[in-house]
């Protein structure tokens, strides 16, 4: 039709971008956008009959049957009890160290993302199960309320994680390598989060002071309500490691462990349909993101302009690693007005092939974005998990909640800094897998 194709890809990106700020639906901005690009490209009948076949021709793919799997064991683990058994549990244990319930709050928060998988059910969870504990315990509120919007980012690394499965679906790479790269990544940052509490408890114990008086009958007694999270970890993990089920096998299973347990503590048939429902509404919202997504990446393909940026990063006189900074702060700076899927969207279809042209594994971009996600969940003005704790906790001010997230955004960076140092964090694992 005469329309230059990277002029054409630039003004669809431009186009993309307003609509997303003035506040149009991302699967409708991202499929109107690509299927008036590929029209422009290559005519009518081509570019209709392209897009109409997108929607039918993935959603048979076998890796999208993971993300229904993942949400579920999210929606049926609260039902089980889950929440309130890890965290009675990690406070039984490690209460007695400096600032112990908000450290016991990060890793219930860590255990809970790894049958949960979404940062913000794990967040308003938590807002209700760990806040009244460490504020009836003298625990700074901005402290108690940071630890929670915190924590709850972790479920974006820790497996079953469904940000790390649309990254996978959108750049084609393996959902079982970009599930297990996560593991360790998610234990580094609680890790890093629990030192920083640590180190901020003992110079100041009045910011957390330890809770002691449990006896080694009361921790024992405790570790049988952490059985399901290490069942559902031992699925998910040996599943994928081992190579003895698919990441939906592995998903169905662990799915089928926490609906037992739900039914053990109570969960009625009312509740269970609500789950359904839920797991429904939520996969199809995932569902149409990703065909609006998809529209769009072949948009861009017709346009030559991830080639074309790819081509302008090499041309830099830059280090790749300079270069990286300067993405991952473009990250930073896009997540303060955008969501993740939003994020993901946006950037990883021009920015992907300009890493991988770099020479970076992309697997290892997969983790380092998914953490950049994350920082992005507790930033202002956005700053998602931190709406998410005011809501849940209106008694504490949306400016407290975002002053108590101030030393988790300093770990946050380091955690970042470190992976970027040492990416063999991320990549070891899922390359013993291949192996």
């Amino acid at each position: 039709m005469g329309v230059d194709p990277l002029l054409a890809g630039l003004i669809g990106m431009g186009a993309l971008i307003v609509m997303v700020f003035l506040g149009v639906r991302v699967y409708i901005a991202a499929t109107l956008v690509g299927m008036l690009g590929i029209v422009s490209i290559i005519g009518w009948d081509a570019g209709t009959g392209i897009v109409g076949t997108i929607p039918h021709s993935k959603s048979t793919l076998y890796s999208l049957s993971v993300l229904p799997m993942f949400i579920l064991i999210g929606f049926l683990a609260f039902h089980a009890g889950i929440t309130t058994s890890a965290f009675d549990a990690a406070k039984k244990w490690i209460g007695w160290v400096p600032g112990g319930l908000a450290v016991a709050t990060v890793f219930s928060a860590a255990g809970f993302a790894a049958v949960s998988g979404a940062s913000t059910a794990t967040a308003a969870v938590f807002s209700r199960v760990a806040i009244p504990e460490m504020l009836a315990n003298g625990y700074d509120k901005r402290l108690a309320a940071g630890v929670v919007a915190a924590g709850g980012t972790l479920a974006s690394l820790i497996p079953p994680s469904a940000i790390l499965v649309i990254y996978a679906i959108i750049v084609e790479e393996s959902v079982g390598a970009l599930l297990l790269a996560g593991f360790i990544p998610g234990i580094v940052s609680a890790l890093i989060y629990a030192l920083i509490i640590m180190g901020r408890a003992t110079v100041n114990p009045k910011l957390g002071p330890p809770v002691r008086g449990f006896t080694m009958g009361d921790r024992m007694k405790s570790l049988p309500g952490t059985f399901p999270i290490i069942a559902v970890i031992g699925i998910i993990f040996s599943a994928i490691y081992g190579g003895w089920a698919t990441p939906t096998e592995a998903g169905a299973l662990g799915a089928f462990v926490v609906l037992i347990l739900a039914f053990i503590h109570g969960m009625r048939t009312k509740e269970l349909k609500d789950a359904l429902f839920e797991t429904a509404k939520l996969t199809v919202m995932i569902f149409s993101i990703i065909w609006g997504v998809l529209v769009f990446v072949r948009f861009l393909g017709f346009s030559g302009l991830p080639e074309a940026f790819a081509e302008w990063i090499l041309g830099l006189p830059l280090p790749p690693t300079a270069i990286i900074i300067l993405i991952l702060c473009g990250y930073a700076i896009l997540g303060m007005f955008m969501d993740a899927i939003g994020m993901l969207l946006l950037t990883l279809p021009v920015v992907f092939p300009a890493v991988i042209a770099l020479g970076y594994d992309p697997i290892w971009f997969g983790i380092i974005v998914v953490k950049m996600v994350e920082i992005c969940l507790i930033t202002p003005p956005i700053g998602l998990n931190c709406y998410v704790v005011n809501g849940v906790r209106p008694d504490i001010p949306l400016s407290d909640v975002f002053r108590g997230i101030g030393p988790f955004f300093v770990a946050d960076v380091l955690t970042v800094a470190l992976f970027i140092a040492f990416p063999w964090l991320i990549t070891w694992l899922p390359q013993t897998m291949l192996n």
